[in-house]
């Protein structure tokens, strides 16, 4: 096993980890992946671009730790029900068609993104606490009208269209949509939002294995690793600080915005 290896089978390990705590595990893997596909970049690399390439491993590798984070609030599924109902089909829908943007456009203009994604899912990490409680205090238990629910429905669309695109930071905007509907209890609401979020993930790994954007050499160690460390985070979850763990990453996320609008502008740094 190469050092290159090893850093990527760590990086599943933490992400893993840090999905089970706070999460935010893909701004660990995708940013590794894009380093070791830059620098010894294969065919499949050549063809499609390193970016396009290290997002659908990273979503590939990462998708059955989170089907088990799903798996662990099946009991809370029954007290949800029509909220399920609702939102599976424009999960699906939106992650289909966002994956298939990644795929289908010039890989130039994923990779002018990834700043900005980056970012976006870095500032999402960082106002998730006050939203969360914000949209929690919020929310009522009544059944949401029908020009709410229509606008929820589209709402949940663009954000399942975004985490096809890339992924990180949907749990909050799931969360947001799910508070404006009436859920009041959090458990239900991670419930659900652990499922669709599963069902994004999953639509999007079809479509980036059945388009062969998927590098296998390095997902199937990194597989392995994000469950092993997601079977440790949930052990580790009571006794961990979750702020301590979210401000980790989040200053991870800052940093490699950073470091990548530098790239864009400037070009690589010394």
């Amino acid at each position: 096993m190469g050092f290159n290896d090893v850093i990527l089978w760590a990086a599943a390990l933490a992400a893993g980890m840090v999905n089970s705590v706070a999460g935010g595990g893909t701004l660990l893997t995708f940013p590794v992946l894009l380093a070791a596909l830059s620098v010894s970049p294969s065919a499949l690399v050549l063809a499609s671009g390193a970016g396009v390439i290290a997002n659908g491993t990273s979503t590939v590798a990462l998708l059955p730790a989170s089907a088990v984070s799903a798996w662990e609030y099946r009991r809370e599924f029954r007290q949800a029900g029509r909220w399920l109902t609702w939102l599976l089909v424009p999960s699906v829908i939106g992650g289909l068609a966002g994956t298939l943007l990644v795929t289908e456009l010039p890989s130039g203009v994923f990779d002018k993104l990834v700043p900005w994604l980056i970012l976006t899912a870095a500032l999402l990490y960082a106002l998730q606490p006050r939203i969360s409680k914000w949209l929690i205090s919020g929310a009522t238990d009544d059944r949401p009208s029908r020009r709410r629910l229509t606008g929820i429905l589209l709402f949940q669309l663009l954000v399942a269209l975004y985490g096809g695109y890339f992924g990180a930071g949907i749990g909050i905007l799931m969360l947001s949509a799910l508070a404006l509907m009436g859920l009041t209890d959090i458990h239900v609401m991670n419930a659900v939002k652990n499922l669709l979020a599963t069902s994004i993930n999953a639509m999007a790994a079809a479509v980036f294995i059945f388009r062969g954007k998927v590098e296998w050499n390095m997902t199937l160690p990194m597989m392995l690793a994000a469950i092993v460390g997601g079977f440790l985070g949930a052990r580790l979850a009571r006794r961990t600080n979750r702020v301590i763990v979210r401000r980790i990453v989040v200053a991870i996320g800052f940093s490699l915005a950073t470091y990548y609008f530098y790239r864009q502008f400037y070009g690589s740094p010394a």
